[in-house]
């Protein structure tokens, strides 16, 4: 299992990114200063760190020397919003950068692509009677070939790996069409429509009101 661990000194945001990432199936630990992070990753591997800047003891860039030392990837997770803040973060070495406050949505995303670059991602995805093959987009239910578009294959990986979250329209339509929303929710609402009957999964796509559908596992 992928193992992440979470450095923020806010402690409800770093509760939140915890439970968000385990409904995604990763495994997580969690450090709320610099000195307890440092004795972390001293002792134990991680596949990826999300790491504040602004943090007691020591700060996101100190750790951040160390962390690239070893080959660790890392997200910075930063108030920090200004250009000069985000070319500082990238230049000393982090893989991405996102400022607060952000969509869990986007920071599942970003966390999928960080690890995915490193070929830490894992190709195949189970949920309930489906398996998904990423790398060759095949979709099996019960041993059985599903036959779906390119669209219905994106939005099906968005849900699962999302699931539990409600995702507004907007969030699916830009996610999965990979441009601006306009306000015209037909082409999602259809999509969903067509999923849910081809997998027969019209009690676990669910529609939530005024927001869009989460898939209840």
């Amino acid at each position: 299992m992928i193992k992440i661990l979470i450095v923020e000194d806010e402690e409800p945001i770093s509760n939140l990114i915890k439970i968000n990432l385990m409904r995604a199936g990763y495994s997580c630990s969690q450090a709320f200063d610099g000195l307890e992070a440092a004795d972390i990753i001293a002792n134990e591997h991680f596949d990826l760190v999300l790491l504040d800047i602004m943090l007691p003891g020591i700060d996101g860039y100190e750790l951040m020397d160390y962390l690239k030392s070893i080959g660790v990837p890392v997200i910075f997770l930063t108030a920090l919003s200004e250009l000069n803040d985000r070319v500082k973060g990238l230049k000393a070495g982090a893989d991405d950068y996102i400022t607060k406050p952000f969509e869990m949505v986007e920071m599942l995303a970003r966390v999928e692509s960080v690890l995915r670059r490193y070929n830490k991602t894992s190709n195949k995805l189970s949920i309930l009677d489906v398996e998904i093959d990423v790398s060759s987009r095949v979709v099996l239910q019960n041993g059985v070939h599903v036959p779906l578009t390119m669209k219905e294959f994106d939005l099906l990986l968005l849900f699962v790996r999302n699931k539990n979250i409600a995702l507004y329209r907007e969030t699916i339509y830009e996610n999965v069409w990979d441009s601006t929303y306009m306000g015209d929710s037909r082409t999602v609402d259809l999509h969903v429509q067509r999923l849910r009957r081809k997998l027969g999964w019209e009690n676990y796509i669910k529609a939530v009101y005024k927001i869009g559908y989460r898939l209840e596992v």
